[in-house]
Parts: C-alpha cells; structure tokens; sequence
C-alpha cells in the first residue's frame, strides 16, 4: 500500500524511516530482538539477551556480540562478517549458511549449533563445539587451535589451512573433509570417521591410515583407548 507524505499516515511512516542510519537508540531485550529481526544494525549488543530470537538475513557485521546470549537463535543467512562473539552462548543456534568470515568466536559456546553451508574463514574459534552440526562449513584458515569438536559433523567441510592444533577431534565425522595444509599436531582422534575422500595434509595421511579400520563403505574409523588418545606427533623438522 502506498502513502501520501502529506498525510497522517504518510508522516508516520517517514518518521518510522528517518534518513539517519547512523542513528543509535536504546532500546530493551525485546525490542532489540524486533528491531534486529526487522534488519535493524545493533552495535554494540555486547550482553544482549536474544535466545530463540528469529535473526533470519540479519546484518550483524562487525557487532560487538560479546556475552551475548544466542541460545536457539535461527540465524539461518544472517551476516555476522567480523563480529565479536566473545564468550557468546550459542548452544542449538541455526547458523545455517550464516557469514561469519572473520568472526571471533573465542569461548563461544556453540555446542549442538546448526553450521552447515556456513563461511568461517579465517575466524578464530577457540570454543566449544562438541556436537556441532559443520557439514559442509567452509573453514578454510579457521583457528580451531584448542577447540572441542567431539562428536562434531563436519562432513564434506572445508578445513584447509585451518589451525586445528590440540583440537578434541573424538568421534567426530570428516568424512569427505578437506583438511589439506591443516595443522593437526597433537589433536585428538578415537573414534572419530573419515572416509577414501577426506584429504589429509601429506604427512598424517599414511599414519591416518595405520590407525584406523575400515567399517565399510570407504569409511573408516580411528582406533585407541585409554591413555592412548592417537594423538599426532609435531612434525619432524
């Protein structure tokens, strides 16, 4: 429906429009979940409490999300380019597809969160990943030194590059993955499943080999118990 600026209605809506994007206002946990909803930029929200909130498309770039609480929030193709996740609670978050190239997700806690098809590029994830659903993430350079992804699905994602140093890699599944120039010294392995497709760096793949069984269907599994966690040398120089 269109409106007349000279008409009541017609100045609402041009108040409700004002030609100042750089307008900053303050406003309550819910309204700053309609706001963002309804593509409003939110900087800073550091704090902000938006579990379950619906941030589909949302344009979040370089937003300060520090301690924000994101639990179950969809943010299915939200743009999260260059935030600060800080510390973040991200547990059940739908990231589907979201952009979070060059995102810092230090101790974020993105346990059980949704990040197929998403862009992380370059992020820094020193966080808590167990059960996280990456399939087909795209991680290439991520810093995942540290991180926990037990139990993690990163099927078919893109890790080369990535920094996956100490990382808890248990009972993961890179069936598929590209973890080609991946720095995996001394991460952890039992359990996890890869497949005739996932590409190792050239100097794990012989002994990725030696440590695992197939289990059918080009997949195969790592195997240790114990004090043994199959844990990957550093490099001989």
């Amino acid at each position: 429906m269109k409106t007349r600026p000279d008409t009541l209605l017609g100045r609402l809506a041009v108040t409700a429009r004002p030609p100042r994007p750089w307008l900053r206002i303050q406003a309550s946990n819910w309204w700053t979940r309609v706001l963002l909803a309804g593509g409003a930029q939110g900087r800073p929200l550091n704090g902000a409490d938006l579990r379950g909130a619906d941030l589909r498309g949302a344009n979040l770039t370089d937003a300060n999300l520090t301690n924000a609480n994101l639990t179950n929030a969809n943010l299915t193709n939200a743009n999260l380019h260059g935030a600060d996740l800080t510390g973040a609670k991200l547990r059940g978050a739908n990231l589907y597809c979201a952009d979070l190239r060059g995102a810092n997700l230090n101790r974020a806690d993105l346990c059980g969160a949704d990040l197929r098809g998403s862009n992380l590029t370059n992020a820094e994830l020193y966080a808590r990943l167990a059960g996280a659903d990456l399939r087909g993430a795209d991680l290439t350079g991520a810093e995942l030194r540290g991180a926990f992804l037990t139990n993690a699905n990163l099927h078919g994602a893109d890790l080369t590059g990535a920094h996956l140093r100490s990382t808890d890699l248990r009972g993961a599944d890179l069936t598929g993955a590209n973890l080609y120039g991946a720095d995996l010294t001394h991460s952890m392995f039992v359990d996890m499943t890869w497949s005739e497709r996932t590409r190792w760096p050239d100097a794990v793949a012989a002994l990725m080999r030696q440590r695992s069984l197939p289990i059918g269907g080009g997949r195969y599994r790592v195997q240790g118990s114990g004090a043994d966690l199959s844990v990957l040398p550093a490099p001989v120089s």
